[in-house]
């Protein structure tokens, strides 16, 4: 077996890297889950700073390139796997290559981010464009640099996989740490000094002064190379593939990760979401079945969690509006109550939105912004129940555990989702 990779480095944790530019990880190598070494211990021969140019499906053979040497090889092969992940969105804007301009997706990106937060002394002002998990994680870790921190995005609000109103907690919470949020505000190119280094982002507001930035503004599938070669892509930019993470109509051509799209169990379409933890399981099941055993892929939910210094946020299924798009019919429960029991000095606050189908009551989606630990991990519950499409009133009176420094005796989630259930149900 022979595994190309263009980079350095193999089987790392890429949702750790802000935790590293923030000081919480103190060396890249405990992000490596196996290094090279350990993987060809195990028989695979892994080829670093080697990158695919060519896939000739009729040929069966794939042409790579030796970065260092550009020296060529062709590989044949009996089966081949496609996982080249996603690429960041760089805007296509005046200024955008600029120096201390950077992305934030490898460990090279990692390191080369700390290099500058390390070498140049006199950094003051960092903007951060985008407000999304990377976003928002960035931010954290910059503002705890010292660093004066402004966050960017298009949108009403951060975080636009949550509701608006959900969105706005999120918002009020970065600014008591001391991060300028900017929202609703359109990014329209970059100033730079002579010396080819930022100085500003520039908005039609005016200029943000800047003397470092970084980009979060999400990635696309990586598909260049599998579309030249003739495998079939989604209305998502992903490659198709099926639940086996075949491709179809090409025999012994499978793919998975951030390369692909992958089927929505609530929405009941295809959808692109780059997570680790959904690339870790169809890498697995891929696997198997290369192996020639039998694994499937059964879908996502749209599961995802992030934390800004205190604050967890979490979401599953469908939001409000997101589920008015797909055209259910839609019934709201939201309460705001604290992590434990109240009267325990643990007690943070934390909001909890459920969102079920009117008339059935189906459990569609929910999220979580709460102020301290403990909230958000509570999304596991509700991801569960989307799952198994269970009834908004089924959540609320499930078995859950009750004790004052974990929870008050009616757990918030259980109380959004009654709320939701008599919304959805009139009983």
């Amino acid at each position: 077996m022979v595994v190309l990779e263009r980079g350095t480095w193999t089987s790392y944790s890429a949702c750790g890297i802000p935790y590293w530019v923030a000081g919480d990880v103190e060396d890249a190598h405990t992000l490596v889950a196996r290094t090279a070494a350990e993987h060809r211990a195990n028989g695979i021969d892994i080829r670093l700073g080697a990158e695919a140019v060519e896939i000739d499906l009729h040929a069966r053979t794939v042409t790579s390139s030796e970065r260092a040497t550009a020296v060529t090889q062709v590989l044949h092969f009996d089966q081949l796997v496609v996982a080249t992940g996603a690429t960041p969105i760089r805007p296509d804007l005046p200024g955008a290559s600029a120096r201390g301009i950077h992305g934030l997706q490898t460990l090279d990106d990692g390191a080369a981010l700390i290099e500058t937060l390390v070498s140049q002394r006199d950094l003051r002002r960092a903007v951060v464009v985008g407000a999304g998990y990377i976003g928002l994680e960035v931010a954290e870790a910059l503002n705890r640099r010292g660093l004066s921190t402004c966050l960017v995005d298009l949108a009403p609000e951060p975080m636009s996989t949550l509701d608006p109103k959900m969105g706005a907690m999120v918002r009020s919470a970065m600014e008591g740490m001391g991060i300028e949020v900017r929202t609703s505000t359109r990014v329209e190119g970059f100033e730079v000094g002579d010396d080819d280094w930022v100085r500003g982002v520039v908005t039609p507001d005016g200029t943000l002064p800047a003397d470092l930035v970084v980009l979060g503004i999400g990635v696309r599938p990586e598909t260049r190379l599998a579309k030249e070669a003739g495998l079939p892509v989604g209305a998502t930019g992903g490659l198709v593939v099926d639940r086996r993470q075949a491709v179809p109509g090409h025999p012994g051509v499978w793919a998975a990760g951030d390369c692909v799209e992958t089927f929505h169990r609530v929405r009941q379409e295809s959808v692109h979401i780059p997570l680790g933890t959904h690339a870790n399981k169809q890498g697995r099941v891929l696997g198997t079945n290369v192996a020639g055993g039998y694994s499937t892929f059964p879908g996502v939910v749209g599961t995802a969690i992030t934390k800004v210094c205190d604050l967890e946020i979490a979401r599953t299924g469908v939001g409000q509006h997101e589920a008015q798009d797909a055209g259910f019919a839609v019934a709201v429960g939201m309460v705001d109550s604290t992590t434990t029991s109240g009267y325990m000095p643990s007690a943070s606050a934390m909001t909890v939105k459920v969102v079920a189908e009117r008339g059935s009551g189906r459990l569609l989606g929910a999220q979580i912004v709460g102020a301290g630990p403990g909230s958000a991990k509570r999304i596991d519950a509700c991801a569960l129940a989307v799952w198994n499409e269970m009834g908004a009133d089924e959540l609320a009176m499930a078995d859950m555990a009750y004790a004052p420094p974990f929870s008050p005796v009616w757990d918030p989630v259980q109380i959004a989702a009654r709320r939701a259930s008599e919304e959805a149900t009139g009983r």
